[in-house]
């Protein structure tokens, strides 16, 4: 995402761990400035933005103006979010790329620098559910010194523009009620942060995957084939090491649910306990070695259930 503007609008899912105290909500990393008070945006939100600007637009940091306000509390680092975006190179008005307008899917991103490029995570961040804002940030905090600027036809000190709908703001962690689950199954303690911290049992694991609902959410149903916001991680069975973790990559990440699904770091036997579950839900799963020689050691996952695009 940082590095390429396709991985911007391809990439499963880019959340924040919340930072500050719980009384005041930490303040926008990037404000309105000369440059983006200049952008004359037009067209409804959703829809496939109407953009003048006059050039080069030449910001020393990177500016965020609120075009249309949005609904709720700003967006914070590292939340994962649903946005449409419109990109154009700031010293000459082209249109570098667009999606997500119209009929197009939203991208999946998440507002933080380990994910996307500066300016991008530091504009998110004057922006709420239902904004759409007018990002202008200068080579510094846009590709850099990336090939990507070069194919994009960028040249040295070009500026970018984007316009940003944001239609969707999940939370960087289930929020469910906490459940009871059985005897013998892996012990789950969360940090303040959501971050599992988890102790598997001194025992021989289960021969077949098992699944134990550890909060029960109350958000939209997970169906067969939807693409599901997650946040998990898995440790070892032999070993109580973690093995993978979004909360230690810094970012969730977006994967299909249903048997079949594409899950990236995600097994099929983790992806097909996703449906009937509801965001805001927390699942362990157990999943066995596949085979029945297999040499493998189990996993466990605790997959938090964020929303559903």
């Amino acid at each position: 995402m940082r590095s390429s503007l396709a991985l911007i609008a391809t990439a499963a899912l880019v959340a924040v761990a919340l930072s500050g105290c719980a009384t005041q909500a930490p303040a926008p990393e990037a404000a309105p400035g000369n440059s983006s008070s200049t952008i004359d945006v037009t067209g409804d939100f959703g829809e496939t933005p109407e953009v003048e600007f006059p050039t080069p637009l030449a910001p020393e940091e990177t500016e965020c103006t609120e075009v249309i306000e949005g609904e709720g509390p700003l967006i914070q680092s590292g939340q994962p979010v649903a946005i449409g975006f419109a990109m154009y190179n700031g010293a000459t008005g082209e249109l570098l790329q667009s999606n997500g307008f119209g009929d197009q899917p939203t991208t999946p991103v998440v507002a933080s620098e380990k994910v996307v490029f500066p300016g991008l995570a530091k504009g998110l961040t004057c922006a709420r559910e239902g904004s759409r804002v007018a990002i202008v940030m200068p080579q510094k905090d846009g590709f850099g010194e990336s090939p990507d600027a070069l194919q994009l036809g960028l040249n040295p000190g070009d500026s970018l523009v984007l316009i940003v709908d944001v239609h969707e703001a999940f939370p960087s962690r289930a929020d469910g009620a906490p459940q009871l689950t059985r005897d013998a199954f892996p012990a789950v303690v969360l940090a303040p942060d959501g971050r599992p911290g988890i102790t598997v049992p001194k025992a021989d694991p289960p021969k077949q995957s098992e699944v134990e609902l550890l909060k029960s959410g109350s958000g939209t149903v997970v169906e067969d084939g939807d693409q599901v916001v997650v946040q998990f991680t898995a440790v070892d069975w032999d070993t109580n090491e973690v093995s993978a973790s979004t909360w230690e990559d810094g970012s969730p990440t977006g994967v299909v649910a249903g048997e079949g699904g594409q899950g990236g770091q995600l097994p099929p036997a983790v992806t097909k306990e996703l449906v009937g579950q509801k965001a805001g839900s927390q699942i362990g799963v157990i999943v066995a070695p596949e085979g029945d020689d297999a040499s493998g050691s189990a996993q466990f996952y605790v997959v938090d259930i964020l929303g559903v695009l």
